[in-house]
């Protein structure tokens, strides 16, 4: 068996002793089970002028190989084409998608810098593993420079409708490079139709089974793989006491106050206004709980060079402010917002200590936060989860509180029915849940995933579970 080589737009330190997520937890482990090379961006943007230097670092029996972008490249094909075509295309907003030939050249050259990078580095019994939007012309770039290996990808956001993807300019591309991979892996099932019913509608492709498509002479598989997080880590780190949390809880025990909590990334496709706006409503149908219910709603910043995400941010500030101007006490004020990265070590003590968890993207590939919060429960005492049926652990977490994201009402109505709801329905929702995160953690996906690569018999993510 011959090593592993990661290619993904960022790379984690693998210098560094610090928790990492649930990416890279399955990465890093797969990458030190066979040894290998990650090679990637390296986070820093250069100018024109300067020399654009690679980077080679070894850890172990695994290498690193990063570069930097130029401040053209993270223009045009960081913030261009991946992050204002495609991610906003992929979570169902053609009305945000800003499409311009040089994003899409600049896409296609980065990509190209990124394959000749890797390129002198690779053996020919390496296997392959891209990941995710920003690389999808990978595989193609890596054929035309006679690398034969066995080459997968997977996309960690959604895969849209037939009818989205046929929008996105210069899909037939993007189609043709996505067919020179050996594997296309998805977050969900859903994924995997939207996928196979764009191919039935825009292209020959002839597709021979579910896991199965035929392009000329070659064969591609297909599968889902729900990506997990690492449970045993985030529930240790859960259980830490901190005075600072240890005290508002006991705060809380006293005054007979419930905290409801959101955390995400500053994004438009996390739906954190119609969260706030749902929050609202609960108080205007619970009046019995002002004074009661906290709700913190935790975003940090994203992407903040793209307006979108400036009007959020300030839409989100401007609600923060009405529910507490109407609604808040002298001693109570029901919405605290933060903006800013809170560390993993905070952040589960917080999940912890909430009551409810409330996760209501309106698309997302899968959203490991709401995995994470069920990791983080007391199982003497679990907290409710609140997830949007659009969120792609939907599909995995059926005894969540399922809701519409979009219906205010109805999300404001699951408030009340987790508030109200008796401890051993809670206890019993926890155990079901937890039982399947544990199952289908970081490692099982990076195992399933790379066995489906390696040997081209991948069976459904479903079927292997059970």
């Amino acid at each position: 068996m011959g090593r592993l080589v990661v290619i993904s737009n960022r790379t984690a330190n693998l210098g560094k002793n610090t928790q990492i997520g649930g990416l890279a937890v399955g990465i890093v482990d797969a990458l030190k089970a066979q040894g290998g090379l990650w090679a990637g961006w390296d986070g820093s943007v250069v100018g024109a002028e300067e020399t654009a230097t690679t980077k080679i670092q070894t850890h172990g029996n695994v290498t690193s190989l990063t570069a930097p972008l130029t401040t053209e490249e993270h223009e045009k094909y960081y913030l261009g084409f991946a992050n204002k075509v495609l991610w906003p295309a992929f979570h169902y907003r053609l009305d945000l998608m800003d499409y311009r030939m040089e994003f899409v050249d600049c896409y296609s050259a980065t990509n190209a810098k990124f394959a000749e990078m890797v390129s002198p580095h690779l053996r020919d019994d390496d296997v392959i593993w891209v990941h995710d939007y920003h690389l999808i012309p990978m595989a193609a770039e890596l054929r035309k420079r006679g690398h034969k290996n066995r080459i997968g990808f997977f996309l960690h956001i959604p895969f849209p409708s037939a009818d989205i993807f046929s929008a996105v300019p210069r899909h037939e591309w993007l189609r043709y490079c996505l067919l020179q991979f050996d594997l296309i892996g998805f977050q969900t099932i859903n994924d995997v139709h939207n996928f196979h019913r764009y191919l039935k509608e825009h292209s020959d492709a002839a597709i021979i089974s579910p896991e199965l498509v035929r392009v000329n002479d070659r064969t591609i598989h297909i599968g889902h793989f729900p990506i997990g997080i690492d449970v045993k880590q985030f529930a240790k780190v859960s259980a830490r006491t901190d005075d600072t949390i240890e005290l508002e809880r006991m705060r809380r025990t006293v005054l007979k106050r419930f905290q409801v909590i959101s955390a995400d990334r500053l994004d438009y496709s996390k739906g954190l206004p119609h969260r706030m706006k749902a929050f609202r409503k609960f108080l205007e149908i619970c009046p019995e709980y002002q004074g009661h219910a906290d709700y913190l709603q935790i975003a940090s910043p994203s992407r903040e060079d793209v307006t979108a995400y400036s009007d959020i941010k300030a839409e989100l500030e401007q609600l923060a402010g009405a529910v507490n101007g109407r609604f808040a006490d002298f001693n109570w004020a029901p919405v605290q917002y933060i903006n800013r990265n809170i560390p993993r070590e905070k952040l589960a003590p917080l999940f912890r200590a909430s009551l409810i968890g409330l996760v209501t993207p309106l698309r997302d590939g899968m959203n490991l936060v709401a995995k994470e919060y069920i990791a983080a429960q007391d199982n003497k005492d679990p907290g409710i989860l609140i997830l949007s049926k659009f969120a792609g652990a939907a599909e995995e977490l059926s005894e969540a509180l399922i809701v519409n994201p979009y219906d205010i009402s109805e999300v404001a109505h699951a408030l009340k029915t987790a508030v109200t709801m008796p401890l051993e329905e809670r206890q019993l929702r926890h155990r079901k849940l937890l039982k399947r995160v544990i199952d289908r953690d970081a490692q099982w996906w990076q195992r399933e995933y790379l066995h489906a690569l390696q040997h081209g018999d991948h069976h459904s993510a479903n079927e292997r579970v059970a």
